[in-house]
């Protein structure tokens, strides 16, 4: 069987390395962690602590989880709306 992804509008912020406060802001302090040795952020996910690279999109998932996903995959998947 073949299966079609609903339309679904997210919110999603880019980890540019330097956005700490705009990422907390947009996911909650308690969410994320992040080493300022290392430049690396951490994110509480449903599967896990996750590790986010600087250039990944940080989604908000349709049940207010928040989740890394890969700039790539994220183009290929998403387009920016007007919303």
């Amino acid at each position: 069987m073949k299966y079609r992804k609903k339309p679904v509008v997210i919110e999603a912020v880019k980890w540019t390395g330097n956005n700490v406060k705009d990422l907390a802001d947009f996911m909650g302090e308690s969410q994320i962690n992040y080493e300022i040795e290392t430049r690396k952020m951490f994110i509480r996910t449903l599967e896990g602590i996750m590790e986010a690279s600087v250039g990944d999109y940080i989604i908000k998932g349709v049940q207010g989880e928040f989740y890394p996903c890969k700039p790539d995959i994220f183009a290929e998947t998403y387009e920016k709306t007007e919303e």
